[in-house]
């Protein structure tokens, strides 16, 4: 005869939902993260390390270079030549705001939401690789120049990169997957 406690001796263990098969776990979301980290600062260094300041070396004629120019402002350029009072401290503490909000939402996303979860990775590899800069230097080194004639985007780097993509991810995720989702439930 068996009791309540031998059955469930010979039950299976309970899978927990983060550790699941084919799932974007936490420990994977780390290392999206850290991963684009180390390219992003890998990249800057040799940027620094061989390309002059305010220097170009063309790559692709009429279409890509790599330069080496300094942003002190935020994205795409924003705020750059504007001479702010404690101008280092102002960008690092909006970047700090912003990447724990990052991480605090990411935190919260289960890990059947892939798309989310893969975005929000790469967002906060590339945010923390341009915090790092901001606070340590007081500018992020940017090194990609894409141009048509004389038309130039503005410079970026392995971390805007990054956080470009995540950004497309987590759109594509509310526009496409969850409208899927949305509409399959009906």
């Amino acid at each position: 005869m068996t009791t309540d406690s031998d059955s469930a001796n010979i039950l299976p263990p309970a899978i927990e939902i983060e550790d699941a098969p084919g799932l974007i776990t936490r420990r994977v979301m780390v290392t999206i993260s850290a991963t684009i980290l180390a390219l992003d600062q890998l990249t800057k260094q040799m940027v620094k390390a061989s390309i002059t300041l305010y220097d170009s070396i063309e790559v692709i004629p009429g279409w890509l270079n790599l330069v080496h120019v300094h942003n002190t402002g935020a994205a795409f350029g924003f705020l750059n030549s504007a001479n702010l009072a404690n101008k280092q401290l102002l960008m690092t503490g909006i970047a700090v705001v912003a990447l724990a909000a990052i991480l605090a939402y990411a935190w919260q996303v289960g890990p059947r939401e892939t798309l989310t979860r893969v975005g929000l990775a790469l967002i906060l590899g590339g945010a923390a690789g341009n915090l790092i800069d901001r606070a340590s230097v007081g500018y992020v080194v940017d090194f990609v120049d894409v141009y048509w004639r004389t038309h130039h985007f503005w410079a970026f780097n392995v971390a805007d990169s990054s956080i470009t993509v995540g950004a497309g991810l987590l759109i594509l995720d509310m526009l496409v997957v969850t409208r899927a989702d949305v509409s399959t439930a009906v």
